[in-house]
Order: C-alpha cells, then sequence, then structure tokens
C-alpha cells in the first residue's frame, strides 16, 4: 500500500502544485492533479484529503464522500479520515453512520471533546429530522407564529429541508427584478448574487435567498463569500427552532423534553457556527473579530487550548481586546487555573469601556468569588464591597460579603 516504487520521486512536485491550485480555489485543477497523483500512488491519503475538500467545494458531495470512503481502505481507523468523512455524512444527513464514525474517532483519542459529544448531539438531530420536533413544538408554533403555518417533514428531504421552516405568501421583493437582470448581464459578478440573497433574506424568503446563492457558486468559480453567505443561511433555520423552543419554554419552564431540544439546537448552532468562522479566520487570519468570535464557540464546545490559542491572537486587536481578555479568563477558570484567570479578568476590567456596566458587574463579581474560593479573603471583601456599593443585590453580594467577613474575623 505504497503505490509505484518510484512514487516517492514523482509525486512530491505534482503535490507542491496541488497545494497551490488549493490555495487559488482551483477546485477542478485540484481534482485533475489529485488524479495523476493517484495514479501512482492509490493510497496517498494526504492528497485524498484535498481532493474530497475540492470536490466539497464544488458542491460534488457524492464524489468528496466516496473519495474518502477509499481513502479509509489504507487505515480505517485514521481519525482525520474519519472526522471529515463524518462530517461529510453528517452535512448529507446520513447521521447513523456519522455517529459511527465519531465513535471510532473516540476510541482513537478519548480526550477528543467534539467527538465525545457528536454522537449524542447527531442522535438528536436525527430524531428532530424524523419528526419528534415536530410532535413537541411544531402544533404550538402553528397558533402562535404570525407568518402561519410551518413546513412538516419529508424522509424524502435533506435534514436542513426537514427543519421546521416557517413558509410565508409573500410577493417577490421590489428590487428582486432588477437585481436578476443584474445577473443576467453580468453572471461572473458575485456581489450583485450577495445583494439580491440580502434581498430575500430581509424578506424572509430563505430558500429563495438559497438558491440564488447556489446560482451563484459556478459562474463565479465558488467566490468565498458566496460560499460563507451559504452556510450562514443554513444556520438560520435552526435558529428559527431555536427561538420557537425558548418561546414554547418561557411559557412552561418545566418541560423537560423542550429544555433537552433548546440544548441540541444550541449545540448544532455552535458547532456550525465554529466551522464558520474558523473558514473566515483561516482565509483572513489578521482580522481578529472573526477569531475572538471563533474562540468564543470553541469555549462554548469545551475545546478550551484551542480557544485559548485564538482569544490570545485575538486581544492584539485593540477593538476586541476587553472581549478577548474575558473569555481568556473563562478558559482558564473552566481549566481550573485561578492565577491565569485572576489575571485576565482583572485586565479585562482595566479596559472595559464606560458603558458597559453589566459586564463590568459582572467581572467584579468572578473576581471577588474567585479571591473568597483562592483563600484570599481580604480582597474578596474588597472587591465584593465596591460591587454591593454598585449594585447590592447582584448575585447575592451583600451576603456573600457577610459571610466573607464572619470568616476573616473568625480566622
Amino acid at each position: 500500500m505504497r503505490g509505484s516504487r518510484l512514487a516517492f520521486l514523482t509525486n512530491p512536485a505534482a503535490r507542491t502544485k496541488l497545494k497551490t491550485s488549493k490555495a487559488s480555489r482551483e477546485y477542478l485543477r485540484v481534482l485533475e492533479i489529485g488524479e495523476e497523483i493517484l495514479s501512482r500512488n492509490p493510497w496517498d491519503v494526504g492528497t485524498q484529503m484535498d481532493m474530497s475538500e475540492a470536490a466539497d467545494a464544488l458542491g460534488l458531495a457524492d464524489v468528496a464522500t466516496w473519495i474518502l470512503e477509499q481513502a479509509r481502505q489504507k487505515d480505517p481507523m485514521d481519525a482525520t479520515v474519519n472526522r471529515a468523512l463524518a462530517r461529510l455524512y453528517e452535512k448529507r444527513g446520513n447521521f447513523s453512520q456519522a455517529i459511527g464514525l465519531w465513535e471510532l474517532v473516540r476510541k482513537a483519542d478519548p480526550r477528543d471533546v467534539e467527538a465525545q459529544h457528536k454522537a449524542k448531539d447527531l442522535a438528536a438531530n436525527d430524531t428532530i429530522a424524523r419528526g419528534n420536533y415536530k410532535a413537541v413544538v411544531g402544533a404550538a408554533t402553528e397558533e402562535t407564529s404570525p407568518a402561519g403555518p410551518i413546513g412538516r417533514a419529508d424522509s424524502d428531504k435533506s435534514p436542513l429541508e426537514n427543519q421546521m421552516l416557517v413558509t410565508r405568501a409573500v410577493r417577490e421583493p421590489r428590487d428582486a427584478p432588477n437585481l436578476r437582470k443584474r445577473i443576467q448581464a453580468d453572471p461572473t459578478n458575485p456581489a450583485t448574487y450577495l445583494h439580491l440573497a440580502s434581498v430575500y433574506r430581509r424578506a424572509d424568503q430563505l430558500d429563495k435567498a438559497r438558491e440564488v446563492l447556489e446560482e451563484g457558486l459556478g459562474p463565479t468559480g465558488n467566490d468565498f463569500e458566496i460560499s460563507i453567505e451559504l452556510a450562514s443561511l443554513e444556520i438560520e433555520p435552526f435558529r428559527q427552532n431555536l427561538a420557537i423552543t425558548e418561546g414554547k419554554l418561557n411559557a412552561n419552564p418545566q418541560d423537560a423534553e423542550l429544555r433537552k431540544i433548546r440544548n441540541r439546537l444550541l449545540r448544532e448552532i455552535n458547532s456550525r457556527e465554529m466551522d464558520l468562522f474558523r473558514r473566515k479566520a483561516d482565509r483572513f487570519p489578521t482580522e481578529y473579530g472573526n477569531r475572538l468570535e471563533l474562540g468564543v464557540r470553541l469555549l462554548r464546545a469545551g475545546q478550551l487550548d484551542a480557544a485559548i490559542v485564538e482569544l490570545q491572537a485575538a486581544r492584539n486587536d485593540p477593538r476586541h481586546r476587553w472581549r478577548s481578555l474575558q473569555y481568556l479568563g473563562y478558559c482558564f477558570k473552566e481549566r481550573k487555573n485561578w492565577r491565569l484567570a485572576q489575571r485576565n479578568f482583572e485586565e479585562a476590567l482595566q479596559n472595559l469601556p464606560a458603558g458597559e456596566q453589566a459586564t463590568r458587574k459582572e467581572l467584579m463579581f468572578l473576581l471577588a468569588k474567585g479571591a473568597a474560593e483562592s483563600g484570599d479573603l481580604p480582597k474578596a471583601v474588597e472587591l465584593g464591597c465596591e460591587l454591593a456599593n454598585l449594585d447590592f443585590g447582584y448575585q447575592n453580594i451583600g451576603k456573600l460579603v457577610d459571610e466573607w467577613q464572619a470568616k476573616m474575623q473568625k480566622a
């Protein structure tokens, strides 16, 4: 399983060309060069991974999946290949196959946080896609939604289509015809597709917005902005479902099933947004806002070390410094490293804008409580009194200060 004897001499130059083509988004060229490489070494997993990404970018989901299925022949336990293939299966709605691959990833690395949660999350998505979501939430939505009834799950449709999308009988937006004429006149201009999609999106015609973006991928050579906007649009049904669920949960806070659905949707949205901001951060590494957003979502997913890397990069930008420091504090607090958490919380407090009073109180509370838990009661009392002077009822701080003072006197 090494290919021809001379493959190690002939393939390096071709691999360089493949990487260059991939970087310049010449995805068809990636597939052509990849075939050339695989003709000499059919088990070059790195090339197969690059070809799969290129096929996926071209919208050739079947080809992308098939390539990775072939790549698994060399090592069925390869966690990198299994992870990539699991994500493709998930995108296509093959949840049971994706779950099996995530289990293999988890066995290869029991500490992999993403793999630990994915199997449960995908099982939940499978349940939602098959209609259980409709049974819990759908009926009430027909009564409460001003837009009318919502769509029904269909086993023949994709999981995304099976989400409970709100349908609206609305007219074509006023600007749409002129924008379509501009697309016909210049089909290679990505800005017009993006403009028309935004018009449909503002009108809550998400299906039409998606159609426009998908239509624009080919003529614009898979423009990055269009692909990003399409990925963002595909998250919208989950956000709508979350809003529906939270509305029902507010009316019935004791409903355990609704809480489960809410948590599943939150994890799904975070996972998709994490992939979206990772693509943006990879594309524009010096736009630190993307790295901040990626770090926040990595933190929510429990990937603390990766989150710290992104947030430490983002704090170099003065516009994002205080928020990056705040979330770095959360990361180190989760890692049980209070000294670093304290340092970042204190720096965040120092850099906090004047209008961020809610964040100021939260940081002061975290610092006071952290100081108390680490045994520094004088500092805890000092910070607690300062916070109590701002808002005596915040998180029961008045009572906590009394407790800390009593402990100091007893000591």
